[in-house]
C-alpha cells in the first residue's frame, strides 16, 4: 500500500493544535480527579475528535467554511484515476467524512456509488451489482459496512480516507477488489494527515502486523 501524506493548511493546523491542547489539558484535570472511568470516556471523545478534525473540520464544526486538505487531494487522485480509465473503492471509518465527500463528488459531477450499514440488503446489493456493470466511477463505502460480503472486482484501486487503529479492519474492507475474478493489479492508497494522530495510529497499525508476523513466523497457518 502506498501513504499519501496530506498537509493541513494553516487554518486546520491552528484548529488541530488548539484542540489537542484542550484535550490535554482536560485529561491532566481528571487525572488530578482521579476518575478512570471519566479519564477513558474523555481521552476516547478526545481521539476521535483530533481524528475528525485531521480529516475535515466540518466533522467537529458543521458550521465551518474552511476547506479540507484531506479531500482536495482526494479530489486530485480521482481526476487522476479517471483520466486514466481506473475506478476506485473509497472507505472510511466515518458516515459523516463520506458524506461530505458525497458533496464533493456531486460539485465535480462525478458518477459515484453508496454504501453504509443503514442500507437494506437489497439495495445493499443493487449498489453493488450497478457498480460491477460500470456505473459509478468511485464507489463509497463505510468501514464497517465493507468488511464482508462484497465482491468487488470493478475497482483496481483502494483508498482509505482514514486510518484506523486495527489494520486487520482496513485489510479486510481492501480484500473487495482482490476476489475471483480480478484481473488488474489494485493498489491501495492511504490518506494520512502529517503530524496528528493519523500518524500515530499508522505507527500502531504497523506494529501490530509487525508482531503479527512474528508471531505467525516459520507456520502455515493464520492465527
Amino acid at each position: 500500500s502506498v501513504v499519501l501524506s496530506v498537509s493541513l493548511s494553516s487554518q486546520e493546523r491552528r484548529l488541530y493544535n488548539e484542540m489537542r491542547s484542550a484535550a490535554v489539558a482536560g485529561l491532566r484535570g481528571q487525572m488530578e480527579a482521579d476518575n478512570g472511568d471519566l479519564q477513558r470516556f474523555q481521552l476516547l471523545a478526545a481521539l476521535t475528535r483530533l481524528r475528525q478534525l485531521a480529516c475535515h473540520p466540518r466533522l467537529v464544526d458543521p458550521s465551518s467554511t474552511l476547506p479540507s486538505s484531506k479531500l482536495l487531494m482526494l479530489r486530485g487522485l480521482i481526476e487522476e484515476l479517471r483520466s486514466q480509465g481506473h475506478r476506485a473503492l473509497i472507505f472510511s471509518q466515518f458516515t459523516s467524512h463520506l458524506a461530505l465527500a458525497r458533496e464533493m463528488l456531486d460539485a465535480e459531477d462525478i458518477n459515484y456509488r453508496y454504501l453504509d450499514g443503514s442500507l437494506s440488503e437489497p439495495r445493499r446489493r443493487m449498489e453493488v451489482d450497478a457498480f460491477q456493470a460500470g456505473e459509478g466511477d468511485v464507489f463509497l463505502i463505510s468501514l464497517r459496512a465493507g468488511g464482508t460480503g462484497l465482491n468487488l472486482t470493478g475497482a483496481s484501486y483502494v483508498i482509505h480516507l482514514d486510518p484506523w487503529w486495527n489494520p486487520a479492519v482496513e485489510d479486510q474492507a481492501a480484500d473487495r477488489v482482490h476476489r475471483i475474478g480480478q484481473t488488474a493489479p489494485v493498489t491501495i492508497y492511504r490518506l494520512v494527515a502529517k503530524d496528528t494522530i493519523e500518524e500515530a495510529i499508522v505507527s500502531l497499525q504497523e506494529d501490530k502486523r509487525n508482531l503479527v508476523a512474528a508471531m505467525l513466523k516459520g507456520t502455515d497457518k493464520a492465527a
